[in-house]
């Protein structure tokens, strides 16, 4: 995943390469082409790698960094590592961690996993953190916590971590692969790739977690639906959309035992909203808002301070960050009525 920053530069994440490296086995020493990097290109095509994993001992400071980073209001990177950090984790070649990183390189391990007894913090984190309001993230482990079937976890910008649920596979899924989504309502949504159903189905789940811990599986796949879905994008509509990498299709000519997947959308009644094209900028940025019916837009207020903008067509809106405002939520006034963006937006100092 690559995202354009406020300074208008592109950041990213590879998930091997940088240096060659020992693996961090534990038992004999083997080497491979480096452990993943976090980069900067310029819309020019200039690349910068900021940092290159494996640089502590034993690798410490985590090995393939698969979800990619987010920046925070702070002007910083977050970001997870799927292994590397504890040598003595029980999982092969540790077991990930979470991490900040200047737009300068300066990299900060905040947390390692598998700290606590029998990783029932979870272990393996394979997607990206998201950011809700203030200063929390929140994301997923593919295995370990209380079940060894995988968490939902939340950790502040100072490291201070908490487990919010631990998986069962034979109950509300397994594996959550692809991180979470913010939706309209404030709560996090997201997928399993395996189990639900009461342990009737291996298909996977689609599942809704409050930022208390509180899950409830909203549906269990079956075969015809697919098999192992990724993530969940929510349109502007309020409705969701996935895919899965299986099921589907019986009669598929490359992989007939399994199919070839599917593409899906999902509604549990949510209003429509705007987004952003970037969801963090200084004052006097100009950034893009979208959605649907502007024609005809009164106002744009970023928590509450107008913002000046224009209309570019019915589905997206240029404005700039006003003297004065803060983080906060963006409304767009429209003839049909007021939408409100499903998450803040962070004004960077």
């Amino acid at each position: 995943m690559i995202i354009q920053a406020s300074d208008g530069n592109f950041y990213g994440t590879t998930d091997s390469g940088g240096i060659n490296v020992p693996l961090c086995e534990g038992g004999g020493i083997a080497f491979a082409p480096g452990c993943g990097t976090v980069f900067k290109i310029t819309p020019s095509g200039k690349l910068t790698t900021l940092y290159r994993f494996c640089s502590f001992p034993n690798c410490a400071d985590g090995q393939f960094p698969i979800g990619g980073v987010i920046e925070a209001a702070d002007g910083n990177f977050y970001g997870m590592t799927t292994f590397g950090g504890n040598e003595s984790c029980s999982y092969t070649d540790a077991c990930g961690t979470v991490f900040k990183i200047s737009p300068s390189g300066d990299l900060t391990t905040l947390y390692t996993f598998c700290v606590q007894t029998n990783c029932t913090d979870g272990v393996q984190p394979a997607g990206a953190l998201v950011q809700a309001s203030g200063t929390t993230f929140y994301g997923t482990t593919t295995d370990g916590g209380a079940n060894s079937a995988g968490t939902v976890f939340k950790i502040t910008r100072t490291g201070e971590f908490t487990s919010l649920h631990s998986f069962d596979y034979s109950q509300d899924g397994s594996q959550p692969l692809a991180g979470l989504t913010v939706a309209k309502d404030g709560r996090f949504y997201g997928t399993t790739c395996c189990g639900g159903s009461g342990g009737n189905s291996s298909y996977g789940t689609i599942f809704r977690i409050t930022a208390r811990g509180t899950l409830t599986t909203l549906y269990s796949l079956s075969a015809g639906d697919g098999d192992t879905p990724g993530g969940l994008l929510q349109a502007t509509n309020g409705v969701f959309y996935g895919s899965t990498e299986y099921g589907g299709d019986g009669i598929c000519h490359n992989q007939p035992p399994s199919s070839c997947g599917t593409i899906f959308s999902f509604s549990v009644g949510l209003r429509p909203f705007v987004t952003f094209v970037h969801a963090a900028g200084k004052v006097g940025q100009t950034g893009g808002i979208l959605g649907q019916g502007f024609s005809g837009t009164t106002s744009v207020s970023l928590n509450g301070v107008r913002a000046s903008f224009m209309v570019v067509s019915d589905t997206f809106i240029r404005a700039t960050v006003p003297r004065g405002a803060t983080t906060g939520y963006v409304t767009v006034i429209t003839p049909s009525g007021t939408l409100t963006s499903n998450v803040p937006f962070h004004v960077i100092k």
